[in-house]
């Protein structure tokens, strides 16, 4: 397989890789499985997430990314080496080129990093560009032109909130809000009421399936399994929506603090034209019911979900792949 250029959007969550020519061709979450007694890599990906909450004593299966960043080395190198191998192939007669994203308030030794690991999971060369960058990209938003965009993309881990002008990031804030904590609040919220303890993937689909940012006027109801915390035994319960929109008020309104501080710190200009022509929402938490009417209502600005809200940052790595020379020297980190 001759593979020159891999563009891999390395998430908390979840990993996707772009080809040029062949689009999106890998979409895994950023789980590892390891045997602890061997350390050694059992699975990656898919695999690995299915052993998330139900693994013995002698398997570990864990995130090796927070909050956007690096929180294992070892395993993030293992993780993507395990992808570059899967769309490459083991054997490989020319290394490819890989670009990565990374949060736009990561310190240069978090990139340094980022980029060490690349190589050494077998990258020939390896470049870092910011997440919104790469969103605003993928979501059709035109960065080089002289006006006022601004992306707010939330992911698994953080939330990057940027507006962009003239191919550069004129004001931008990182909030370290994402999907997994919203996941984490309504774990808390259901052990703190119900008196039940759930796992992170039981919550997770508690978000997908009810979830809301507003009050639904109709509210829908969802039963779920869990341990009862006096008991010890299991129990079901029925939850409403609108408890989990409650559940999720701390951690959106964090992220809506974090939207009104990159607009607080924008020339007035840009501000004219984000008025104007309104915010674009991308990332998985863009998929959280209402999002956009939420942002839209309390900050007075219009936003928007963009096309395919998930895959916006890889389709970015894979337009910037495709148009290196343009974008090398306005956008692009290197070593």
């Amino acid at each position: 397989m001759f593979l020159r250029k891999i563009g891999i959007d390395l998430g908390t969550a979840n990993t996707l890789v772009f080809v040029p020519g062949r689009g999106v061709v890998v979409d895994e979450p950023s789980v590892v499985a390891i045997s602890i007694f061997e350390n050694k890599v059992l699975a990656v990906g898919n695999q690995a997430k299915e052993m998330l909450g139900r693994t013995p004593d002698s398997i570990k299966a864990s995130k090796p990314l927070k909050d956007g960043v690096i929180a294992d080395y070892r395993i993030t190198e293992a993780m993507l080496k395990y992808f570059i191998n899967k769309v490459s192939g083991r054997i490989r007669l020319i290394r490819p080129e890989v670009m990565i994203s990374i949060p736009a308030g990561v310190t240069s030794t978090e990139r340094r990093a980022v980029i060490d690991a690349a190589i050494k999971a077998g990258a020939k060369s390896a470049y870092v560009v910011k997440e919104p960058v790469l969103a605003a990209i993928g979501a059709g938003i035109p960065i080089h032109s002289a006006q006022g965009n601004m992306i707010v993309d939330i992911g698994g881990g953080t939330s990057e909130i940027a507006v962009i002008s003239l191919g550069g990031v004129v004001a931008s804030h990182s909030a370290r809000v994402g999907g997994d904590k919203l996941d984490q609040a309504i774990a808390d919220y259901i052990k703190r009421k119900h008196g039940l303890a759930v796992g992170e993937r039981t919550a997770e689909e508690i978000k997908i399936k009810i979830g809301s940012a507003i009050g639904l006027v109709k509210e829908e109801y969802m039963e779920i399994r869990g341990r009862d915390l006096t008991g010890g035994l299991p129990r079901t319960v029925k939850i409403s929506s609108n408890e989990i929109t409650e559940a999720l008020q701390d951690e959106l309104r964090e992220i809506i603090n974090t939207i009104k501080k990159v607009l607080q710190e924008t020339p007035p200009e840009l501000a004219a034209d984000i008025m104007d022509k309104g915010m674009v929402l991308s990332g998985g938490g863009a998929l959280l019911r209402n999002m956009d009417q939420l942002i839209t209502k309390t900050i007075g600005v219009p936003c928007y979900v963009a096309d395919e809200p998930l895959f916006c940052v890889v389709k970015g790595t894979g337009a910037v792949l495709e148009n290196l020379d343009v974008y090398k020297r306005t956008i692009m980190l290197s070593k």
